[in-house]
């Protein structure tokens, strides 16, 4: 089985990921230290806890949400993927539609990241 992997962003400034190598695109990943089953579940209670977001796919190291804007319900696609021998969770979120986004992704995974800190 192929490992799976994050399709890159695109040239549009409204998506941020782990794997883009342009400063534009690109943010770090999250960290764990605790086994990746647990801190999986964690982070899943952390982004189950925000507003308007739904988990549509799961599986050992992948999980994908999609998170719907307040007003316009503007559908963005968050998703993370856990490398258990680096003990990083890479991710990518990006809006379905539309050109910029106001830098919501990039300050989505941040709070995400501060949400998580010391608890993964």
């Amino acid at each position: 089985m192929t490992p799976r992997r994050l399709a890159p962003c695109p040239s549009s400034p409204n998506c941020v990921s782990t794997q883009a190598q342009d400063d534009r695109h690109a943010i770090a990943p999250l960290r764990y230290q605790k086994p990746m089953a647990e801190a999986k579940e964690v982070l899943k209670a952390v982004v189950g806890s925000l507003p308007r977001v739904r988990l549509v796919e799961e599986d050992h190291t992948y999980l994908h949400y999609e998170f719907i804007s307040l007003i316009f319900r503007f559908v963005d696609d968050v998703e993370f993927l856990f490398d258990d021998d680096a003990k990083v969770v890479h991710f990518r979120s990006a809006s379905r539609t539309g050109y910029g986004d106001f830098g919501v992704n990039r300050r989505r995974m941040e709070e995400i990241r501060r949400l998580t800190s010391g608890k993964l």
